[in-house]
């Protein structure tokens, strides 16, 4: 390993740590009693009687100015930054001043884990401090952080960033850095799990149960996606990385359920993009006895009650855009929605006659997609990127879905929406096919067209037919994106910020 020259120091001055008989990574744990943050906020700075008196902190050392016998720091723990403040004389109450004038003043370095125990005061300038009585090294940084430098500009007054840590490929490969020196990009996981338990929570109060259902499947099934193919050697047998567990839970479903969802990983090896990577954080949630029309309610009241926790408020700023999650939302069907920002109504045209439309619009087909597949890339080029506020987009041709009830009243349609925000589908429903013979024929269907090259058409499950074979009451089923829900309530663009590890090419 090719070492440079501040972790070439940085060894050195851990081995000279150890020659004090010091350990850079000693095991007992060190008792936390406060937090930065809250100690900013909840001061009281009471001359007679302050607050925060001999408490314990632990964090990283992230600036440091030395100044004889006594410097000044910043320390960063999970909430915040703060000031400390340490005296030789404080720290080194007897003869051997070794632990201030070595340790601290020559030893440690920018990144440092330390803890301290002191008293919060204020400064002159004005800044709440901590000042340290007792000072402790609890792990050593052998690796220098990237420093990001602020100054004030003298023209403006505002203040300007330089040498950030900036560059998307190494904050993404080196997320723990990340968050460390950005500490915005952990506002956003911060988020991200707010919109998991917000969701959570409204679940549970309605009674629906979580639960778990398998990755590793024999049978790629629940949607129209490419899967990853692995091998388990003990059963000899080919096993598919899930693209959704809709299947299962439905299983579930006519095992007696009336409620049941699962927050999990789904895997699609398919391409990447700003709003795609192959693994990614899905909802689905299946409640019997109801419909898509109980489902798109439901999502409203969800949706809206998930931006107020997370946000404060039901509109949020999403790039130039003010997107408002208060329902109702506004409904259109999938033929409806193409002949608004086409002209054209496309109903009534058979395979070749929509071949030839999208000839007419410059839109690309191949040979392996049917008549929903044609429908769906009209939709995707002609009508998509309109749908900036929340959108739904129901009534789908049934060769789209071979999952969803035939629909109620009209012929040729399922009983389906999808939910679209700035342009992207964040969720997916319908009223559950629960008939036996028809879903049997939907499947057969998706076989000829894997026949023709279709890679993402939809496997043949026998088991699932044979689950519903026993009864599967009327359902209504939803997926919900994760990803891209957090990207439009934290106003990121690229699906890889939100995602504390995206996939990345191999690192050279």
């Amino acid at each position: 390993m090719q070492l440079s020259e501040q972790e070439i120091v940085r060894r050195e001055s851990l081995e000279k740590i150890r020659t004090l008989g010091i350990d850079p990574y000693p095991a007992e744990k060190f008792e936390v009693t406060a937090l930065a943050e809250d100690i900013k906020r909840n001061f009281n700075n009471d001359k007679e009687n302050p607050n925060f008196q001999g408490i314990s902190l632990a964090g990283r050392i992230m600036t440091r100015r030395i100044m004889g016998k006594a410097s000044f720091a910043e320390l960063q723990d999970s909430s915040g930054r703060i000031q400390v403040y340490i005296q030789r004389d404080a720290i080194c109450p007897d003869e051997d001043k070794t632990l201030y004038n070595t340790l601290f003043k020559k030893l440690i370095d920018i990144g440092d884990f330390v803890g301290v125990t002191g008293d919060v005061f204020v400064t002159k300038m004005g800044e709440i401090t901590i000042k340290v009585s007792a000072f402790k090294l609890l792990s050593k940084s052998l690796r220098p952080l990237p420093i990001v430098k602020k100054s004030i500009n003298e023209a403006t007054g505002e203040e300007e960033i330089h040498d950030a840590f900036t560059d998307p490929e190494l904050r993404y490969r080196q997320r723990y850095v990340d968050l460390v020196v950005n500490r915005s990009k952990k506002d956003i996981f911060i988020k991200r799990s707010k919109v998991i338990s917000s969701m959570r929570n409204y679940f549970n109060e309605q009674g629906w149960m979580e639960v778990e259902t398998p990755i590793l499947q024999p049978i790629h099934g629940g949607a129209a996606a490419r899967p990853f193919e692995t091998h388990h050697n003990t059963l000899d047998m080919p096993l598919y990385l899930r693209i959704a567990n809709e299947l299962y839970l439905k299983r579930l479903i006519v095992g007696g359920f009336d409620g049941v969802y699962e927050f999990g990983k789904m895997f699609r090896n398919e391409g990447m993009d700003r709003t795609h990577n192959p693994e990614f954080t899905a909802m689905e949630i299946y409640v019997a006895y109801k419909d898509y029309i109980w489902m798109m309610e439901m999502v409203e009241n969800c949706l809206e009650r998930i931006c107020k926790e997370v946000t404060g408020d039901t509109t949020v700023q999403y790039g130039e855009q003010k997107i408002n999650f208060a329902g109702p939302y506004e409904r259109l069907s999938m033929y409806e929605s193409i002949e608004k920002y086409t002209g054209v109504d496309v109903s009534q045209m058979d395979e070749t006659a929509l071949r030839a439309f999208c000839k007419e619009q410059h839109i690309g087909l191949d040979a392996s997609m049917g008549k929903g597949k044609i429908i769906d890339e009209i939709f995707g080029e002609k009508v998509e990127g309109n749908l900036i506020q929340p959108t739904y987009i129901t009534d789908y041709p049934i060769e789209m879905t071979p999952l969803a009830k035939k629909h109620r009243s009209k012929d040729g349609l399922v009983e389906r929406f999808e939910l679209f925000v700035n342009g992207k589908e964040i969720a997916n429903a319908y009223s559950e096919l629960n008939d036996p013979i028809d879903q049997r024929e939907r499947f057969e269907e998706q076989l000829k067209l894997a026949a023709r090259g279709d890679e993402e058409a939809m496997a043949l499950d026998d088991d699932f037919l044979r689950a519903i074979e026993y009864g599967m009451p009327p359902t209504s089923g939803l997926g919900i994106g994760i990803d891209r829900l957090t990207m439009l309530l934290t106003n990121q663009h690229s699906i890889q910020e939100v995602l504390f590890f995206p996939q990345m090419k191999a690192e050279n």
